[in-house]
């Protein structure tokens, strides 16, 4: 700051200076040089100078970052330097020791000096001078921004740039840690840390007679500063959001439950990955769903010669074909309306296609709709999984893909019984054939289908009340990206053929359901229990409390890609096993879910025949 003032005073002298000066050489006749004219106007300018600037508080500013309403102030403090000069000169004179063309002269050099310092640090910073001239909205939804100094410019930046998409008005900045509070940023002030944001909020709310939202940017984008600025915003009814990831969309979007997942972010090397699927003819089962479509996306992205879609449902097919013919206009793309049940068709599809990597996506998974419909996921997670494996084998592919899920470890369920069953399937196919095989274990994916996550938005935009199984409940959660990005990352990893490895995604710490209901709440500005009441349901059909990604008798072992872990784990041969699973889908073809279960606790041991009695027991 000291500084800053001491340049502007500095720039005040010398342009009073200078202006003496050309007064002086342009008079023809050699003019002397009035000595003491200059003196008193120089000194005189500077003080009036000095107390204009401090008044005007511009030594706060931060030049590479000044902008229009801090070149407006600029303006103001030049005129004010003249109102103090003036009288100044008066009293201590009797007239004007400097003539007013050289008065004007020395302004007029102040000026650019003033402007051309603060321009020159502004293109060294951002290559745009001019910048300083952009205003920022004044009106739209008033907003803090929460962060560090970098972070607020670019915001900043990018709102001076964007037209009427998202009027947004940014009334102060706050710091993690205030080091330098009074202090502003392309004319918007720093108001206080992140300590004082109740107090900020309530001094903007009584200024404006508005709730500012609160935008996180930079190193404020943590879970625990998220957490800890949800409970104070939470009370006003503010709403949070986050600086958008993609340029072209809006700058500022709402914060997702996502963003709050305790996990640093990754940074995968892609090379492997772009090995197996870059000019490779990839197909992918379930292309339309939640994961599956998203997989499709992040395949599409490495440039495979052809990228076959399957799925069943054909409102998703026709999403994820439209969404890649726009995306990827030069992509050839094959989708195909079928059921991964259909063996025939299947065939057909895979022997068209000839993939070199099939990623098996289809699957049902929702827990107490499969206790309901046990034939049903037998079909497609058991004999749908043999189908597309053998199918994969028959048309020479070199990969396969499958995913699994952490309630295929110790099964309360169908659907973790029937994912555990299709694990060892794979595996015995794979065993004698000349494709790499990669299944991957990984728990619950916000945003996906069926998932919480909706079901509790749905439930906070009615008003509440939430509602959730246990309060002791926790889940694995994971984004579906992050999720996506690493299933590849395994089936890259995976060279043997004949082999089938087994892998688990690192999903971080479990997460209590009851803290995703509270945090859900508040990211909607509100307090949960008061605003949404939360209300305990009790655990559903073939739910459990807590969910695992091994068992006890798994090892794991690192792999090269952080976050991914390889299973070490041993398959007893049984000569029955395949004729039993053979039998275990005839049983559901012909519609018999009492006997299905039956056979299906007979075959996965960990499923255990008591739960498979118990569940017989109800649908006999």
């Amino acid at each position: 700051m000291a500084l800053t003032l001491t340049f502007d005073i500095a720039m005040a002298g010398v342009a009073m200076t200078a202006a003496h000066l050309d007064t002086h050489l342009s008079h023809e006749g050699g003019v002397p040089f009035n000595v003491l004219g200059w003196l008193l106007g120089t000194v005189a300018f500077m003080l009036a100078a000095a107390a204009a600037l401090v008044l005007g508080g511009i030594h706060r500013q931060v030049w590479r970052h000044m902008g229009a309403p801090d070149a407006w102030r600029l303006v103001q403090i030049i005129a004010l330097t003249v109102l103090f000069y003036l009288p100044v000169m008066v009293t201590l004179n009797g007239t004007l020791t400097s003539p007013v063309p050289t008065l004007l002269l020395g302004i007029g050099f102040w000026t650019v000096a003033l402007f051309g310092g603060r321009m020159v640090a502004r293109w060294r910073s951002t290559q745009r001078p001019m910048q300083i001239f952009q205003q920022l909205p004044k009106d739209g939804q008033p907003i803090l921004l929460l962060g560090n100094q970098d972070s607020w410019i670019e915001v900043l930046r990018r709102l001076e740039g964007r037209t009427s998409d998202q009027a947004v008005r940014v009334l102060g900045l706050v710091e993690m840690d205030a080091h330098e509070p009074g202090r502003a940023v392309r004319g918007v002030p720093i108001l206080g840390s992140l300590k004082e944001l109740n107090d900020i909020i309530e001094i903007m709310v009584l200024r404006y007679g508005e709730t500012p939202w609160v935008a996180l940017t930079g190193t404020a984008r943590t879970p625990e500063v998220m957490l800890q600025v949800l409970e104070v915003t939470s009370r006003h009814g503010a709403e949070i959001m986050a600086l958008g990831h993609d340029a072209a969309a809006q700058v500022l979007e709402p914060l997702r439950p996502a963003d709050l997942l305790a996990r640093p972010e990754r940074h995968l090397d892609m090379q492997p990955v772009r090995g197996i699927l870059t000019g490779a003819r990839v197909l992918v089962t379930g292309g339309g769903g939640s994961i599956g479509s998203e997989l499709v996306r992040q395949v599409a992205r490495e440039a495979p010669a052809e990228l076959t879609v399957i799925d069943f449902s054909e409102y998703n097919l026709y999403q994820i074909e439209m969404e890649l013919k726009r995306n990827w206009p030069l992509l050839k793309i094959s989708c195909h309306l079928g059921d991964i049940r259909d063996e025939a068709r299947m065939l057909d599809i895979f022997m068209t296609a000839r993939p070199d990597t099939v990623i098996h996506a289809a699957a049902l998974k929702h827990v107490p709709l499969m206790e309901r419909h046990a034939c049903e996921a037998i079909l497609t997670n058991v004999a749908g999984a043999r189908i597309a494996a053998q199918s994969a084998v028959a048309a020479g592919a070199h990969r396969f893909v499958f995913i699994s899920t952490d309630k295929a470890v110790d099964p309360d369920n169908v659907m973790g019984a029937t994912k555990r069953l299709a694990e060892l399937c794979i595996g015995r196919i794979l065993a004698d054939s000349n494709v790499a095989g990669a299944m991957v274990r990984f728990g619950n994916v916000l945003g996906s289908s069926g998932s919480v996550v909706p079901l509790f938005e749905r439930q906070i935009a009615q008003g509440g009340p939430v509602t959730i199984t246990d309060p002791d409940a926790t889940r694995f959660f994971m984004t579906i990206e992050e999720a996506s990005a690493l299933v590849l990352q395994a089936a890259a990893l995976q060279k043997n053929a004949g082999e089938a490895g087994l892998y688990v995604l690192d999903m971080g710490a479990p997460i209590p359901i009851r803290q995703l209901a509270e945090t859900m709440i508040r990211l909607k500005g509100k307090v949960p229990y008061v605003d949404v009441a939360i209300e305990t349901m009790g655990l559903r059909e073939g739910e459990k409390l807590h969910e695992e990604l091994t068992y006890p008798h798994e090892a794991l072992l690192a792999t090269p890609i952080s976050g991914v872990q390889q299973v070490c784990y041993e398959d007893t041969p049984n000569e029955l096993f395949s004729k039993q699973v053979l039998q275990l889908i005839e049983t559901a073809r012909n519609h018999q879910p009492a006997e299905a279960v039956r056979l299906l606790g007979v075959l996965v041991p960990e499923y255990g025949s008591e739960r498979a009695e118990l569940l017989y027991r109800k649908l006999a």
